[in-house]
């Protein structure tokens, strides 16, 4: 497309050649690739301004604190919250999400209580779940799929009850692609008394987001996944909630005052950001917004959906292609695609694809709940982004059709 050729050029990684071979890189749901305007912010504030924030009154000092707290307004701005305040930087969703699990879910969740999330949630967003139900007596529920790999509407409108107190949902799943309808599981939630935990990892870099209008309690996701630099990530939450929960790390810079016995915390966002922070990242991620915000969501939409509408009618040709959460018929599929090839193992499909230079993930994408569900012990993933074109795709299945040969299974 005229669109992607527009900006690849901003992406020296798939300009250049690696190992004497160009990449079609397909594994944007494991960390998106840099644009120079990311990648120079960074090495601006290193090279310019490198100081420690919100701890020097030099100049030096106030600006990296004025490029990080910038960051926060930006981010805020970007996922529409209320105030600056509600945003906390973590290093990435993993810790947003575990965040939310011990500063809210441990005080919060008591005996004969109910956790309700999805089969299809990645690991950052399940196992601190299962760690707050052991450590409260507390039940954890699923909500499992339909036959499309979309979640049961009966399991939404049947396993949250007056008994849960967190529900816990991812927007898009990493591995079927699929976009949840999360803000009529929000209002589910909140008719019982619920608060509603968002991850967001695989849906903010690739659609716009309102945490407003989804009136999620939290949100959580990564820099790296939406061009920024490893390192930042994002717990977005609703301000009264936030105020009254424990920190979730303890030491300098989220203190009020410090005794010998005893200490009190800062206010927001402070409170839940100890330690010196990721101001780099920060301004990283602040770069990313403006770069994606350029572009455009409506853009980026349109360019996944033509990859998409591309790939999957050659995909359904090739009879040893099995294809998960694929169906002809959803409207609600994003750039990703999960898939096995039969007799061979997802590990070598990749290994083989790799020779040719397409990058693309194997194993159980950090969801083996969800590939136990699906009876499959691990799958392929090509994910795509807004720099990725027909040509990649035409690589990727001009590579796939060699996979069995190679292994001896002949066409």
């Amino acid at each position: 497309m005229a669109d992607v050729q527009e900006f690849l050029k901003d992406f020296p990684l798939l300009n250049g050649e690696i190992d004497g071979k160009h990449i079609a890189y397909l594994d944007n749901g494991a960390t998106t690739q840099k644009p120079h305007q990311v990648i120079q912010s960074i090495c601006g504030y290193y090279g310019g301004c490198n100081a420690n924030p919100h701890r020097g009154a030099y100049a030096l000092s106030v600006k990296a604190t004025d490029i990080y707290e910038s960051a926060r307004k930006r981010t805020a701005q970007f996922i529409k919250a209320k105030r600056p305040a509600e945003i906390i930087f973590t290093k990435n969703a993993t810790e947003a999400l575990n965040l939310v699990a011990y500063s809210y879910g441990l005080q919060n969740v008591g005996a004969g209580d109910e956790i309700v999330i999805s089969i299809s949630e990645h690991h950052s967003n399940l196992v601190p779940w299962q760690f707050v139900a052991k450590a409260k007596g507390a039940t954890l529920k699923y909500i499992y799929l339909e036959e499309d790999g979309n979640l049961s509407q009966e399991d939404i409108e049947t396993k949250i009850t007056e008994r849960t107190k967190i529900v816990a949902v991812t927007q898009v799943s990493n591995v079927l692609g699929l976009k949840n309808d999360v803000k009529s599981i929000v209002k589910k939630a909140h008719s019982v008394g619920a608060v509603c935990v968002v991850d967001g990892s695989q849906s903010v870099a690739h659609m716009a987001v309102d945490v407003q209008d989804l009136d999620c309690d939290f949100f959580a996701f990564s820099g790296h996944k939406m061009l920024s630099p490893m390192g930042i990530g994002v717990l977005y939450g609703k301000y009264e909630i936030l105020d009254a929960m424990e920190p979730f790390l303890r030491g300098g810079d989220m203190i009020e005052y410090v005794q010998e016995q005893e200490s009190t915390w800062a206010e927001l966002p402070s409170k839940f950001e100890a330690g010196t922070q990721n101001v780099g990242g920060a301004a990283g991620l602040t770069a990313a917004i403006d770069y994606l915000e350029g572009i455009t969501f409506d853009r980026i939409e349109a360019i996944e959906k033509d990859l998409v509408d591309y790939a999957l009618p050659q995909l359904r040709e090739l009879p040893y292609i099995e294809l998960y959460g694929c169906d002809s018929k959803q409207d609600n599929k994003t750039g990703i695609i999960a898939f096995n090839i039969k007799d061979v193992h997802p590990h070598d499909v990749a290994t083989i694809l790799d020779n040719d230079g397409v990058a693309v993930r194997a194993g159980h994408h950090c969801a083996q709940p969800l590939h136990r569900y699906l009876q499959q012990n691990a799958s392929c993933r090509a994910s795509f982004y807004l720099y990725n074109t027909r040509e990649d795709i035409d690589r990727w299945i001009a590579a796939l059709k060699k996979v069995r040969g190679v292994l001896g299974y002949g066409a």
